[in-house]
């Protein structure tokens, strides 16, 4: 991304957010516009690729908690579109000359030409080494250059993906198809028509930047001729239309780890989008959605199920054959087991890096609805044996024991 990408452009405009919008909101704005503009969503529509595309540069920024620190000072220091870079001082810089005639250098000021001034520069020095592409300060213009016409890495890019529940508790390998920016396979990146080649830009001679003079001062700023490349694209690449990159289909097979939960993020280093003129790609990010299951819950890596038993089965005990996600397992039910009563299985839960979670099986007394006259007889007969006392609540007298 370039200096000018930096003072230019309102990112925040362009999701739509206020500047002191939190990660959720901005979140929240990319998605929504993202899946409105998505290229799958609107074939030909070149406005809405545009869209999508400033729409994922913005996030891309946003999102990134360093970048847009970067961001945020560099339009606070320069302004929208370089207003403040173009406010000099009054009355000069002192050793500048009376009434600041003569020209003096951020670059001077923040470089690295002489320890002392280095030292004296501090954290500034890097921070505006990090807005124009320097090393640690100010910098040369051949160090400008190379940082402008150097290796860049891809952008990150986020998906999502819904499993079943049996697969986010066992893990899956799942093929994804998704579109996101690539190196153009035109014209591989150069944004020119293939059988031409950008050149050195004219105006900044490369550096992708140039001087000028305000007052006290002599500032740099990203040449607009070449928008701070430091090379010019005589006859664009028709695919690309000169920008070297394009939205692109890939299908990737990315393998989901056992134990992953609803709406857990997996990074994924390298899967991202290309990086251009070799650099590295991004990263991808995997949202993942856990449909539910028609037996089961999930308590951290604990599985929940609920078992309906007999009151025999309850009052006598009995050996249940209960499933799993790893096949059926034999539970031993004590005599006299309440209802509601939860039994462990240990191990049979979601896989983990060290013990997998439990099985925790709740048994519920199922009592019939309707009864033959042989069994309600029965059952009468067995509550004449039980006998008092009955289970009951007893009410608690208000004020304590008289």
């Amino acid at each position: 991304m370039s200096t000018r990408d930096f003072i230019e452009k309102d990112y925040y405009a362009a999701l739509g957010v206020a500047q002191d919008a939190d990660a959720a909101a901005i979140k929240k704005a990319y998605r929504q516009l993202a899946r409105d503009l998505h290229p799958d969503k609107n074939p030909g529509n070149v406005e809405a690729e545009t869209r999508f595309k400033e729409v994922s540069e913005a996030y891309d920024v946003l999102s990134d908690t360093k970048r847009r620190a970067e961001y945020d000072e560099a339009r606070r220091l320069f302004g929208s579109g370089g207003a403040g870079a173009r406010a000099g001082f009054p009355g000069g810089f002192p050793g500048g000359g009376a009434g600041g005639s003569t020209p003096f250098d951020l670059g001077d000021l923040f470089g690295a030409a002489g320890g002392a001034g280095r030292a004296g520069a501090g954290g500034l020095g890097d921070l505006f080494g990090g807005l124009f592409g320097g090393g640690g300060g100010g910098g040369s213009a051949r160090a400008r250059s190379q940082a402008a016409s150097g290796p860049a890495r891809g952008q990150d890019v986020e998906t999502e993906a819904t499993l079943s529940f049996d697969e986010a508790v066992l893990g899956v390998t799942v093929p994804l198809r998704m579109q996101s920016p690539g190196t153009c396979p035109t014209c591989h990146g150069s944004g020119a028509k293939p059988g031409t080649s950008p050149h050195t830009c004219p105006v900044c001679q490369g550096a992708g930047v140039t001087s000028r003079s305000q007052g006290a001062f002599a500032f740099s700023e990203p040449c607009r001729n070449c928008r701070g490349t430091g090379q010019v694209v005589d006859d664009p690449c028709p695919t690309c239309a000169g920008n070297g990159v394009t939205t692109q289909t890939r299908t990737i097979t990315v393998r989901i780890p056992a134990g992953v939960k609803d709406g857990q993020r997996i990074r994924l280093a390298g899967k991202g989008a290309p990086g251009r003129r070799g650099g590295p790609a991004g990263d991808l990010y995997v949202v993942v959605h856990v449909s539910d299951h028609e037996l089961y819950g999930r308590k951290g890596n604990d599985l929940t199920l609920t078992v309906p038993i007999t009151y025999a089965e309850a009052a006598l005990g009995t050996t249940l054959t209960v499933p799993t996600l790893h096949g059926n397992v034999s539970l031993k039910v004590p005599a006299g087991t309440a209802s509601g009563q939860t039994l462990r299985v240990r191990g049979r839960g979601v896989p983990g890096k060290g013990r997998a979670g439990d099985l925790l099986v709740t048994v519920e007394v199922a009592v019939p609805k309707r009864l033959s006259a042989a069994a309600e007889e029965a059952v009468k007969v067995l509550d004449a044996e039980l006998g008092d006392p009955r289970p009951r609540i007893t009410a608690a007298v208000q004020g304590g024991t008289k």
